[in-house]
């Protein structure tokens, strides 16, 4: 309780250290906008990659074919049966007619091709949209319906899908911890130059019989300022990005439902500014903790 009684001293002496090491304190600012920019892209990069994930796994699918001889009402039987199990999405009937249509889409200028057949040689299908975490347990259902002959699965392919989410996954945890390393050394590092630089001070309020937390407070706030600063200015620059950017990526990716801007831009916003809070803190504390262990070495 007696730190926060002197809270208006330590505010002074944290003042002090800022403007007496200004240029060194500028720098390191400026590292720590950078750095934090860098999170709030990343942030702000996984929230439209997950949508992006999101999105293909929702459009992971498979397509049943039927035995021969099935008639409609069975076919709507087995679509209606398929829709019930667990993982899947949707499923729907799929006649001779559009699966004839949706080659000719593919074909483009070569779909005159499809008139060389006398008679319309695609057969009708389910096609079922499927969670792909559980994908392997659909297929098996699934191939073991009465009236369903085969099963095409696409399975590298979802494989594929399966695979750049993990890999998108890991990118994000690993450049979240690199930005957070690189900022935790810039404060650390700043904290104990500013301890450094003020240590016939610091040797002063200690033959005054001061303790080492109320000498070491004032450093603490130190670190926690020059972050929330650019905790802030990060996040304005963010959103000033993204707002500007924004427009342009519906027109570069318009097949991918992107969030709104403003739940976009909250996310790194609210990301940065904790982030930098808990950054902050653990640097300047790994700062005072150095420059301690070095003064008793």
């Amino acid at each position: 309780m007696r730190l926060f009684r002197n809270i208006g001293y330590f505010f002074k002496e944290a003042a002090k250290v800022l403007w007496m090491n200004k240029v060194s304190n500028f720098f390191s600012l400026l590292g720590a906008i950078l750095v934090l920019f860098l999170f709030g892209l990343v942030v702000s990069g996984w929230r439209i990659s997950d949508r992006f994930v999101e999105m293909l796994q929702k459009e992971a699918e498979i397509s049943a074919y039927f035995e021969e001889n099935t008639g409609a009402g069975e076919a709507e039987e087995l679509v209606g049966f398929i829709k019930t199990m667990d993982g899947v999405w949707d499923a729907r009937f799929v006649g001779t007619e559009e699966a004839r249509m949706r080659m000719q889409e593919v074909l483009g200028e070569e779909a005159h091709i499809l008139e060389l057949f006398e008679q319309n040689p695609f057969e009708a299908f389910i096609e079922v949209r499927i969670d792909l975490g559980k994908m392997d347990n659909i297929l098996e259902q699934v191939k073991h319906l009465k009236g369903i002959a085969y099963v095409r699965d696409n399975r590298e392919i979802l494989r594929q899908l399966q695979d750049i989410s993990r890999v998108l996954e890991v990118l994000m945890v690993l450049m979240i911890a690199a930005v957070g390393v690189t900022t935790m050394v810039i404060i650390s590092h700043m904290v104990r130059q500013a301890i450094y630089q003020n240590k016939d001070h610091i040797y002063t309020l200690r033959l005054l019989g001061a303790p080492d937390r109320f000498i070491g407070f004032p450093y603490l706030l130190v670190g926690m300022l020059l972050t929330l600063l650019g905790g802030c200015l990060a996040s304005l620059s963010i959103v000033l990005l993204l707002r500007e950017a924004y427009g342009r990526m519906g027109g570069i990716l318009p097949f991918i439902p992107l969030p709104s801007l403003q739940e976009l831009a909250m996310w790194p916003a609210i990301a940065i500014m904790g982030f930098s809070i808990v950054l902050g803190l653990l640097g300047s504390v790994f700062g005072i903790s150095a420059a301690n262990r070095e003064k008793r070495s």
